[in-house]
């Protein structure tokens, strides 16, 4: 348990509030709005130094659906700095972009808001958790890392997945495609050579999602990248 997050009592929808106002400023001054919530700052900087952030790949702010940025170079740029992270707009470090750099979008998807995966209980109720098991001022372990937990026990070899090999410049790439399904709510999580990328719920059910996928040619997914030459991992 850390003690730098505060232990706060407030209503969701006040912590909802406050991170509405948070990603309106993040637009103008993204440190202000990273220190304007006391547990997401707390919280990049626990992750930073647990090194948490070198079990996820990359991905970028492009949105697959939208093709525009999801967050503004500017934020972009102020989260790979305090994560302690060496990124090149618009790739980065998945983790930090699609947990904490979410939470600040203000981008409309064809699914709604980025953010509304950590605020609403569906994805921590597909993998079988209390419904506030994702909740990101949550006192305890970061967002990061319960979102790792969850991740990595939905891509085990014990749990239901798919694996897909990718096309790259030379060869291939493995990928897993988890699929999670509890109390009639679904979710994915995704990971690219290893390293964990996305995770989120979804509609449909757990057959069609894998013969969905199947049927499609393989590719990269859900803003994954590979990372560019000269740059393994996008951690420093």
């Amino acid at each position: 348990m850390r003690s730098d997050l505060p232990t706060d009592s407030d209503p969701h929808d006040t912590h909802v509030h406050r991170l509405d106002e948070a990603a309106v400023i993040a637009s103008t001054d993204p440190d202000r709005a990273i220190t304007s919530l006391r547990w997401l700052d707390a919280s990049i900087t626990s992750d930073r130094d647990a090194r948490a952030f070198a079990a996820w790949g990359w991905s970028t702010v492009i949105d697959e659906n939208t093709a525009e940025p999801v967050i503004g170079t500017e934020l972009f740029a102020a989260l790979h700095r305090r994560a302690g992270i060496s990124a090149t707009w618009p790739m980065g470090n998945a983790g930090l972009l699609h947990c904490y750099g979410y939470l600040l979008s203000r981008a409309r998807t064809p699914y709604g808001l980025k953010r509304e995966r950590w605020l609403s209980s569906e994805l921590a109720r597909a993998a079988g958790l209390p419904g506030d098991a994702l909740t990101p001022w949550r006192p305890g372990s970061t967002l990061l890392a319960r979102a790792a937990r969850l991740m990595a026990s939905a891509l085990s070899d014990d749990a239901p997945h798919l694996d897909i090999d990718v096309p790259a410049s030379e060869s291939t790439v493995a990928s897993r495609i988890g699929i999670l399904h509890n109390a009639g709510i679904s979710a994915v999580a995704y990971s690219v050579a290893g390293r964990l990328i996305t995770t989120f719920p979804m509609s449909t059910p757990p057959e069609r999602i894998r013969s969905d996928l199947s049927a499609e040619s393989p590719r990269l997914r859900w803003n994954a990248v590979l990372p560019a030459a000269g740059h393994p991992h996008p951690v420093s």
